[in-house]
């Protein structure tokens, strides 16, 4: 048995609670005291139902609570499973429970490591070690206030540690948890190879009309995702590996990363798509006002077009999504997110970004 705390209150965090619960571990679910109405309705008897592809059946969590320090104390190993725009709030309230030893891993993060490194740091807290995934375990969604279903589970998730020098024990801790999870080569490399700032922002932006007329009843990746919206998504990946080269990295292209985290068969972005009973089998969010712009947008594309200005790359694709997505999300989409400055790596050279990112170290 294991012990984990689960941060967060969502549909993925209540799938990983019960899914872990029912394979055994020692779940402590902790939500921020202002979300708390997401919890309630398992407070008093502390069940999950799951259904779908994982374990089935009613989980009972270990602990329910909207006590930072009862989570923190709980379990050496936090898994912080929320929204890009939730990892500030949530650092903010748990930085000053955490101790030496403590491990904090983002699901998914999006350079969020990096964040919650400055904001520990700028709390002198020490000897916390940091990492992300690059996307979500589940395919999965709540089917009522203590329910919830998983459609697929992602058999390859990538891992990235911050200090990267901690990889192996991390990864060791993540395995138990998510079998098939392998190591980037670091918190940076990891955020960068996030999938969903990828397809999402111009994916919903093209597919605009049709969102709004439809009210999302249709099917994202089977009928959004036409050759057209393929080739614009393909420019966007090409601006992200070029970001990746300036650092220093090889990312994975997105129709590869896609068939390793096992949604689809291998093959160009269209044949992979196309393939997946997993992603042709979701539909299209029910507005415009949605994470796939609001957190995408902000937290993905606007963060990586920042590290990108910083090290001469150019994103002139990018730059039109954000530019675009502003004007449809009524919120400036290079404000509301974060860039170099509140991922802590502004004016750093390639060589001390490397070293940073490696040792937790700045120079």
């Amino acid at each position: 048995m294991t012990s984990v705390t689960v941060l967060g209150g969502g549909n993925t965090a209540f799938a990983v609670a019960a899914n872990l619960t029912l394979r055994g571990h020692q779940i402590t679910l902790y939500e921020l005291p202002e979300q708390a109405v997401s919890v309630e309705p398992i407070l008093d008897a502390l069940q999950i139902t799951l259904e779908g592809v994982a374990e089935q059946g009613t989980a009972t969590i270990h602990n329910v609570t909207t006590d930072a320090a009862d989570a923190v104390a709980s379990s050496d190993l936090l898994l912080l499973i929320v929204p890009a725009y939730a990892h500030k709030p949530f650092a903010e309230e748990v930085a000053r429970h955490l101790s030496p030893g403590k491990t904090v891993v983002l699901m998914p993060g999006t350079l969020g490591a990096l964040e919650w490194a400055r904001i520990l740091r700028e709390r002198d807290v020490t000897g916390v070690t940091l990492g992300e995934v690059d996307t979500a375990p589940y395919v999965c969604r709540k089917t009522g206030p203590d329910s919830v279903i998983i459609w697929g589970q992602v058999t390859g998730l990538g891992l990235g540690v911050l200090p990267a020098c901690e990889t192996d024990r991390v990864l060791s801790q993540m395995h138990e948890l998510f079998p098939g999870i392998g190591p980037h080569p670091d918190a940076a490399a990891c955020g960068l190879s996030s999938i969903n700032p990828v397809i999402h922002p111009a994916g919903v932006l093209m597919n605009a009309g049709r969102i709004e007329y439809a009210r999302g009843e249709f099917y994202f990746y089977e009928e959004g995702v036409t050759p057209s919206v393929a080739k614009v998504i393909g420019q966007v990946d090409a601006e992200r590996l070029e970001i990746g080269r300036a650092l220093g990295y090889e990312l994975t292209p997105v129709a590869e990363a896609f068939h390793q985290a096992g949604f689809g068969p291998k093959g160009d972005l269209w044949s992979t798509i196309k393939g997946s009973r997993m992603l042709t089998s979701l539909k299209a969010p029910g507005s415009l006002d949605s994470r796939w712009l609001t957190e995408d947008i902000p937290y993905g594309l606007a963060a990586w077009v920042s590290i990108a200005a910083q090290y001469g790359v150019e994103t002139p694709l990018m730059r039109g999504l954000i530019d675009i997505g502003s004007v449809v999300m009524g919120l400036d989409g290079w404000s509301e997110g974060r860039g170099v400055e509140e991922l802590g790596i502004a004016g750093m050279s390639r060589e001390d970004l490397r070293g940073y990112l490696q040792s937790g170290i700045r120079a």
